[in-house]
């Protein structure tokens, strides 16, 4: 295939295949299976490879996500991007009527739009291009988070609208999302998010843009801030234009005539909402007529041609029937409330934690109670109270054991500490929970051992310990469910790579009490064997700045058991690197100015990339971290510093440039 051949083939695909994700992410109305669109992903990608002088930011193949940012700039909006005043109740929408009505002589009408509980974004376009995308920020200054916004496949990269024109709207987080994120996050040993906005931020705020493509955010646009050729009559037909252009709107909004249809409208939806894939908070309704909204003005906050009805937060009545009783990896027990099936906000809610022993005693919870529940962020169930006047007698109060559900081994409350824990090191729930730490993305990070297969193979017998893992053979692997040749070889080249780790995986992958990633490799670096470590005492550990006390006594406590050096030695054998792999503790300078510093970089550097910086100056004895705090000593800021910079130097943070830096790594 020749140049002229190659880039009109990938014009065609690129057109394609944006029409797909139009009718897959917009329309929800695929015209072709998913095979096919990742076939013509495919070939355009290998085109790409072969022709990267074709490729352009509009092509599906760049919505993966770049390379990580060092900040977001701030980026004005020149119209600004305003809260809403609330209403509660019906009568306060008739009050925003009459409001309304007083001002203006014509006849009002209303559209009234689902509330979607997300992030409010602005999108710009310029001759027809996606060019900038950014937060609300406090109204008038937003960040820059085009990037992140270009992962949303319901975003198109190009409009038929040449005039330049900015539209804003929602961008949120759909319920299947959520929950898959989350379940990533559990398995990962990770906090799972509260609620689906908070994930949707959270996912937008990222530095990586990579993680935001993996989250599969969605977007629904409602209206237009700057807009050199808009000349249309109303807000229904500002809507109808969007949808024309191909920007995704909500399908449910309502023009209205009267109030009262607005409350009919509402009340509908405060019903109907469980049903729906996503979270609304209430309904927005604006004043229609775009002369009657200009002529209806604002006050300094808000403006007074629309308003939001909030939902109240849904709780139902069902009975605690039990309470079960889970083992985590590190030996806690877990109580859960079995209830009575009840729908909660669209699903029917079977099971809610309880935390721990305390909380039960606190909401003096027993077993039969008839309890109040709710969805914390209208998605994870929680018992809020007992309804004590439903109590008939029969109630059973409710003690934790004094063994172990799983092994039954005796439980202990360690000083200082609220829950149970079993401290058998055999207990099969905490080596099961164990073992999907282990092969953990922060951990050993091996491919293709998620959660479901680390449990079939615990439950086949196939792993007992992690030393297990590494003792696999093709033959029992390929006798599992859903494990072909390909997926069994891939599996077992990732066990394989995983035993190259650096010492501070393996440190963190085994799970010490009070060690996460980062004192894994102060572990790491200090002693740079798994051998040093092991024979460090108390006083070894405690004299090291960033190990305290309870995470000193926890590491001379776990080297202490037999299995743990046995472990060690079968691993060993096995082949799994027990050494750090960093700059080494003799390597890194004493006595320099970066010494027991923290330091952050940020923008745009001439001289040498971050990881040279970043290695430098560790080896200078410093520490380099991705944000700004009162904890941090030197911000080494190169072109383009963003919002990193401002915030060094609200702090007084001392702020170096890229010359300063590079003397001090030259001397």
């Amino acid at each position: 295939m020749d140049k002229q051949q190659a880039q009109e083939k990938v014009i065609e695909l690129s057109e394609l295949l944006n029409n797909y994700n139009y009718e897959y992410h917009v329309l929800d109305n695929p015209s072709v299976p998913d095979a096919e669109y990742d076939q013509k992903m495919q070939e355009l990608r290998e085109l790409e490879e072969e022709f990267p002088e074709f490729i352009t930011t509009e092509s599906p193949t760049q919505r993966i996500g770049g390379e990580p940012l060092e900040g977001f700039k701030k980026v004005q909006h020149n119209v600004p991007m305003l809260s809403l005043g609330n209403a509660f109740n019906a009568e306060d929408l008739r009050d925003f009527e009459r409001r309304a009505a007083g001002v203006t002589d014509a006849k009002l009408s209303f559209v009234c739009e689902l509330k979607i509980d997300g992030l409010a974004v602005s999108l710009t376009y310029e001759d027809g291009k996606f060019i900038r995308g950014a937060t609300r920020g406090d109204g008038t200054t937003g960040e820059d988070i085009t990037s992140n916004l270009r992962t949303i496949k319901s975003i198109p990269l190009t409009i038929a609208e040449k005039n330049t024109m900015e539209v804003r709207g929602e961008a949120f987080m759909p319920h299947k999302s959520f929950l898959a994120l989350n379940k990533s996050r559990d398995e990962n040993e990770e906090e799972p998010f509260a609620n689906p906005r908070n994930a949707a931020a959270g996912s937008l705020r990222q530095l990586d843009p990579r993680i935001a493509a993996k989250r599969n955010l969605d977007i629904f646009l409602y209206g237009v801030g700057e807009w050199e050729a808009g000349s249309l009559a109303s807000h229904s037909e500002r809507l109808d234009y969007l949808k024309k252009l191909g920007l995704k709107t909500n399908p449910e909004w309502k023009k209205c005539e009267t109030i009262e249809e607005v409350i009919e409208y509402v009340t509908y939806w405060e019903a109907e909402r469980p049903k729906l894939g996503y979270e609304i908070d209430g309904i927005v309704i604006k004043v229609d007529n775009l002369d009657q909204q200009e002529e209806l003005g604002f006050t300094a906050k808000s403006p007074r041609w629309a308003i939001a009805y909030k939902f109240p937060a849904e709780e139902v009545v069902t009975i605690l029937h039990d309470i079960e009783l889970s083992v985590g990896r590190t030996g806690v027990i877990t109580p859960t409330a079995i209830l009575e099936p009840v729908k909660v906000a669209g699903t029917t809610v079977k099971r809610a934690s309880l935390h721990n022993e305390d909380l039960i005693r606190a909401k003096d919870i027993k077993l039969g109670d008839t309890v109040v529940i709710k969805k914390a962020g209208d998605i994870i169930p929680e018992v809020v109270r007992v309804v004590e006047e439903k109590r008939t007698g029969s109630e059973k109060a409710f003690h934790m054991p004094e063994s172990c559900p799983a092994c039954g081994s005796e439980l202990v409350r360690l000083e200082e500490e609220v829950a149970l824990r079993c401290i058998n090191p055999n207990c099969p729930a905490q080596l099961k929970e164990g073992l999907i730490h282990f092969v953990s993305r922060n951990a050993m990070n091996i491919d293709g051992l998620g959660e479901k297969v680390i449990i079939q193979l615990f439950q086949e017998k196939l792993i007992h310990t992690i030393a297990d893992i590494y003792r696999l053979q093709r033959d029992d692997l390929l006798k599992l469910d859903r494990m072909g040749e390909k997926s069994v070889h891939n599996l077992l080249q990732a066990i394989e790579t995983s035993k190259s780790n650096s010492l501070e995986k393996l440190l963190f992958g085994l799970g010490l009490r009070f060690v996460g990633s980062k004192a894994a490799k102060t572990l790491a670096v200090h002693f740079e064997t798994m051998e040093s470590l092991k024979h460090a005492t108390y006083e070894d550990l405690i004299s090291i700045d960033e190990i305290g006390e309870k995470m000193a006594d926890s590491v001379a406590m776990y080297f202490s058991e037999v299995e743990v050096t046995d472990l060690l030695a079968e691993l060993n054998e096995l082949g799994v690197n027990m050494d750090y792999k960093g700059p080494k503790k003799q390597e890194i300078a004493q006595n320099t100015i970066f010494s027991g510093k923290t330091v952050v970089l940020t923008g745009k550097m001439d001289s040498f990339s971050r990881s040279e910086a970043k290695s430098a100056i560790e080896q200078l004895g410093g520490s380099v971290t991705n944000s700004v705090s009162k904890k941090t000593d030197f911000l080494i800021a190169g072109d383009e510093a963003g919002s990193k910079l401002d915030k060094a130097k609200q702090l007084g943070i001392i702020i170096w440039n890229e010359e300063q830096l590079r003397e001090v790594l030259e001397k």
